[in-house]
């Protein structure tokens, strides 16, 4: 992993109004303006946002404040106990939005594909004192988006399969292993499968450690198979191991939920 950064807040500067100039002497200024389309939660930035990153320079984002629109920090609603759409790293998911659609100022000459914009929006968000847990779990998340929706054309087809055949392979395979694990602690059976080689038959407590055990060399030693970007793979399959029952508790809740919205809605509708 990079080398501890030390937080530099005053890296973030206000950017100035759309038809003003930024001031990188103030500090951010953020003014969000909900746009009009009410099935879809998306702002438009009513001021400029300035950053100084550490290799890359100056960067203002967006270019044009009236076209540019954000969701603030992409959370699937199930996670969303975990990383909150705003907060501390508001600023650095504003840059990274701005930056990912192409809608940023930079010095002459540089140029920023969608691997790059997710070291900067992992640095930034060092800069607002995002703790360091949370951070690299949203760079490991954009991480994932980037090997998924990069289409700039800077890597070659078969480098872009490989990475998503050893993304969605390395996420079945932790999310099986922790289906059998679970099965397994519980003694429940799974015909021609059978349980996973580090839990046995054991007490139950003994289990949970190994299990515990298995949650973390398992994705590791996976992860390492990434390559280049095996950081985000072996955080990206630790935390679904560890996080797999949470999150499905979460979805199971989040479904009935919506389930009973729409038949209470379908009901007292005329």
């Amino acid at each position: 992993m990079d080398r501890p950064l030390e937080t530099q807040a005053r890296r973030f500067y206000d950017g100035g109004p759309p038809d003003g100039q930024p001031d990188p002497t103030s500090p951010p200024l953020i003014v969000l303006e909900r746009t009009l389309d009410m099935s879809v939660e998306e702002f438009r930035m009513g001021r400029r946002l300035g950053y100084r990153d550490r290799e890359l320079g100056q960067l203002l984002v967006p270019v044009d404040p009236t076209t540019f629109t954000t969701d603030l920090t992409s959370v699937p609603s199930v996670f969303l106990w975990l990383v909150p759409r705003t907060g501390r790293h508001l600023p650095s998911a504003l840059l990274h939005d701005g930056l990912v659609r192409g809608s940023f100022a930079a010095a002459p000459g540089v140029r920023i594909d969608r691997e790059r914009a997710d070291l900067v929006f992992r640095a930034a968000m060092a800069d607002t004192g995002t703790g360091l847990i949370r951070r690299w779990l949203m760079w490991t998340a954009v991480t994932l988006g980037t090997i998924f929706q990069d289409r700039s054309g800077t890597r070659s087809a078969g480098e872009r399969l490989r990475r998503q055949v050893t993304a969605v392979v390395t996420l079945g395979l932790v999310a099986v292993l922790g289906v059998l694990a679970t099965l397994d602690l519980f003694d429940v059976a799974v015909p021609l499968v059978g349980g996973v080689p580090w839990m046995g038959e054991r007490a139950w407590w003994v289990e949970l450690l190994t299990g515990a055990a298995g949650a973390v060399v398992v994705p590791v030693l996976i992860g390492l198979t990434w390559g280049r970007l095996r950081a985000a793979g072996i955080i990206a399959g630790v935390a679904l191991a560890l996080l797999l029952h949470v999150t499905a508790a979460v979805a199971l809740l989040t479904g009935v939920y919506q389930v009973a919205e729409r038949l209470v809605t379908r009901a007292t509708t005329p």
